[in-house]
């Protein structure tokens, strides 16, 4: 038996094609077949079952044992970024998916990382929250930084949530807004204004809420382009909705171009913000080490609000 019969295995498994998993690898379709006869031969059991038109499918004792192949070279991964660990030098990848309020203050983590790691080659995205639980469930990305509340945590075991900051939604207008002066909002007052809304599963469901307890919310349109959004506030278009956490880096907020306002006379759902990974993927020293240089910075913005 040999390391690379189990790379064979597992890939064939996540693709479902003898085909596919040979490009993948850059090896011959001829070379994965036969390697993986070989082994079947040598526990004497057979790992898939090979069909026209379904591809290779794993019988049930493959499914097992294609399980105990990932878990083995998930050890072996560990084993030699341990050892890479003692060196002084840290390389490989980095991929990381963020949700839009929240990229700006990745900037000094990212930073902080890149310059005690120089060789690490670093991938960052902005995503909604749902489309990065999709990345880390098909191991596309390392770790994503989303919305966390308590309805997408349930039903989740395959994967791990770890809340940094908790905060509550706020109203963002503009400075020249008739309402920029105030320091508190009401539902009922938020009715009467043209909303801008952003096209996250939390923001829609805060918005959804809001229309249930209080009635019809004026939405001139949604989007996902936050900056759309901030030019449309800008402008008097209309007033939008974020958490208040995602305010602390944001330049026009900074400058005071856009006001931030609280919302009182609604009990808001509980929202935070934090990491989610996969359980099942490997927990790479990379992603180790940047999560220790994000939890630093996180500690000192929760420490300077």
């Amino acid at each position: 038996m040999h390391i690379e019969q189990l790379e064979y295995i597992v890939k064939v498994a996540e693709t479902g094609s003898i085909s596919i998993a040979a490009e993948n690898l850059h090896v011959s379709q001829s070379g994965i077949s036969q390697s993986i006869t070989r082994l079947e031969d040598e526990l004497g059991v057979k790992i898939f079952k090979r069909h026209r038109r379904l591809g290779a499918v794993p019988t049930n004792e493959g499914k097992i044992l294609i399980k105990k192949a990932y878990e083995v070279l998930i050890r072996l991964q560990e084993f030699k970024e341990e050892a890479q660990s003692f060196n002084t030098v840290t390389s490989g990848n980095l991929k990381l998916s963020s949700i839009p309020g929240f990229m700006l203050f990745l900037l000094e983590p990212l930073a902080s990382f890149k310059n005690a790691f120089s060789n690490v080659n670093i991938e960052v995205s902005e995503k909604g929250t749902q489309h990065i639980i999709e990345l880390v469930e098909n191991n596309q990305i390392d770790i994503g930084l989303i919305t966390i509340y308590d309805d997408l945590i349930k039903k989740r075991e395959d994967l791990k949530f770890e809340v940094i900051l908790e905060g509550k939604m706020q109203v963002y207008v503009s400075k020249s807004s008739p309402i920029a002066a105030q320091k508190f909002i009401t539902p009922e007052q938020l009715m009467t204004q043209n909303v801008i809304l952003y096209n996250g599963d939390y923001v829609k469901r805060f918005a959804n809420d809001l229309i249930n307890k209080f009635g019809q919310m004026n939405i001139l349109f949604t989007t996902d382009n936050t900056e759309v959004i901030k030019k449309a506030i800008l402008e008097g278009l209309g007033i939008s909705f974020g958490p208040d956490f995602s305010n602390k880096y944001d330049p026009y907020v900074l400058s005071g171009e856009i006001v931030p306002i609280e919302i009182i006379d609604y009990e808001q759902e509980k929202i935070g913000v934090g990491w989610v990974r996969s359980e099942n993927n490997h927990f790479s020293i990379n992603t180790k080490k940047f999560l220790e240089h994000f939890n630093f910075h996180s500690r000192m913005l929760t420490y300077s609000s």
